[in-house]
């Protein structure tokens, strides 16, 4: 579909009629949540009652001086909430319960948690053959490391990542967000989105499977061309800032109040580069005749263009560059981003009314349908705010419901 967005033919989103019980939290398994939320699936999120997911208390900063915390809002909405002590046996039975009528189990527990608590992919697939039962953890369920603990900051350096970001003679950095968690998230949807697609149609129609996603192998596959240049080499590949070790030009420039991101990664955009510089004699320069001779000679190229940028101001080179059809960018911080007209055309600022906090702006989805959209439809919940909606459509009367909150197995 080109053009301007058309209105799709319904609200229901491709996951309509999907039931997810996300017993995740933190960040790896919520984002993976919210994204089969925005997809249509009902997510029923399953928080400890003595807090919640821990996002929740993660302030500051909190959404507009409320007690809400931006953190969990931000891979939260399109889900409900029920606060379940799985501490308990009566919690667990009411675990199996909604399982039981699930099409998806999300969690993150330590690997043999579940087991302990009988609510592993045996058990659960046992009472739901159907059931796709999907496990997020740091190092995998099988392995030496399956068992340590694991965090983003760990990972990225673990897996790598940090050994190829940040300058060349600065310190190690972390990508500014956290990238594996990130990542795992979107390998899980995947995988759950494929494991539905088998269920129904594939090689075992009406089964279900266990999907084992860890953290640090979501970073490996993530390193992609930077391992197959080790591989290609067996040279590891080091830093190098904003530039990548195969295209030159394609980097940061300084300007005379900032950078500016420009990117020649074809051979035809070179001719127009060099005329947006007025420096077309760089094109009739052996030293700099293709991308290969570019690279070689980086060390002479790249101060000379510098030189040369260092007298634009950010906004004259970008536009510049852009009026001889070079890519090029401002380095844009949040306040530029969703101010941009396209994020804004894209429908890529959105916004929700949530119960404490008001009017709640977030990131839109970036997954575009022509028939069955994805969209943010309802805010992050309150904490247990759905329990007893949810326990009523499981068929528990209100007599019931209510020893379950005497017994501190619900609140």
């Amino acid at each position: 579909m080109t053009g301007e967005a058309q209105e799709p033919a319904t609200d229901s989103g491709p996951l309509d009629g999907v039931t997810v019980l996300d017993a995740s939290r933190v960040l790896a398994g919520p984002f993976c949540g919210m994204q089969l939320g925005d997809l249509g699936a009902d997510v029923i999120k399953v928080e400890r009652p003595d807090g919640g997911d821990q996002t929740r208390g993660w302030t500051p900063p909190s959404y507009q001086d409320s007690e809400e915390a931006a953190y969990y809002l931000s891979v939260n909405r399109n889900k409900r909430s029920v606060a379940l002590n799985l501490a308990s046996e009566a919690g667990r039975t009411v675990f199996r319960d909604i399982a039981d009528e699930a099409d998806v189990l999300l969690h993150n527990f330590r690997v043999g948690k579940m087991a302990e608590w009988d609510l592993d992919y045996p058990t659960l697939s046992d009472r739901n053959p159907g059931l796709v039962y999907a496990h997020i953890t740091g190092y995998g369920e099988w392995g030496p490391d399956r068992h340590r603990p694991a965090y983003d900051l760990a990972i990225q350096a673990e897996g790598g990542m940090m050994s190829i970001t940040g300058l060349p003679d600065g310190e190690p950095v972390r990508v500014g967000v956290a990238i594996t968690d990130l990542a795992t998230g979107y390998y899980t949807t995947q995988a759950i989105v494929a494991s539905l697609f088998a269920r129904e149609v594939g090689s075992g129609p009406g089964e279900g499977q266990k999907l084992d996603i860890s953290l640090l192998d979501s970073a490996a596959a993530l390193n992609t061309y930077a391992a197959m240049f080790y591989f290609a080499t067996n040279d590891p590949p080091g830093r190098g800032g904003s530039k990548i070790p195969n295209i030159v030009p394609y980097q940061a420039f300084p300007t005379r109040d900032g950078h500016a991101v420009v990117a020649v990664p074809s051979e035809h955009l070179w001719p127009n580069f060099c005329a947006a510089l007025g420096r077309e004699d760089l094109t009739d320069d052996d030293q700099f005749a293709t991308n290969d001779d570019r690279v070689r000679n980086r060390d002479v190229l790249e101060p000379a263009l510098e030189e040369e940028t260092a007298a634009y101001t950010t906004e004259e080179l970008v536009a510049q560059m852009r009026d001889h059809d070079v890519p090029a960018t401002p380095i844009n911080d949040m306040a530029d981003v969703y101010d941009h007209p396209q994020i804004h055309a894209r429908g890529m600022r959105a916004s929700i009314s949530h119960p404490t906090a008001g009017e709640v702006e977030m990131p839109g989805s970036p997954m575009h349908f022509s028939r069955t959209p994805a969209r943010v439809r309802s805010p992050p919940p309150l904490l247990g705010e759905h329990t007893a909606e949810v326990l009523a459509e499981l068929g528990y009367d209100e007599n019931r419901i209510a020893d379950l909150i005497d017994a501190d197995a619900v609140a």
